[in-house]
C-alpha cells in the first residue's frame, strides 16, 4: 500500500543521531544562559522595531481621528433650520 510518512525517500549517506527523550535535559542552563540571551536579544532589537511601530500607530490614530471629525456634520450648518 505504497511509502509510509517516515519512508517516503531514501537519502544515502547521512548519518543522524539522537538521544532518547528521557536522557535529556528538559531546560539545561535555562536560567544562566537562557535568561541572559533573551534580554540581550531584545534590548539589541528593540529599538530597531519600536520606533517605527510607534510611529505606524500614532499615524494610524490620527488618520482615523482625522476621519471621524471629517464625518461629523457641522451644527452650524443647521442653526436656522428651526
Amino acid at each position: 500500500m505504497g511509502l509510509h510518512f517516515g519512508n517516503l525517500a531514501k537519502v544515502r549517506h547521512v548519518i543522524t543521531y539522537s538521544l532518547s527523550p528521557f536522557e535529556q535535559k528538559a531546560f539545561p542552563n535555562y536560567f544562566s544562559k537562557g535568561i541572559p540571551n533573551v534580554w540581550r536579544r531584545f534590548s539589541a532589537s528593540f529599538f530597531k522595531v519600536a520606533p517605527p511601530m510607534i510611529i505606524m500607530y500614532l499615524t494610524y490614530t490620527w488618520g482615523n481621528s482625522v476621519h471621524q471629525q471629517s464625518k461629523r456634520k457641522n451644527p452650524a450648518d443647521y442653526a436656522s433650520d428651526e
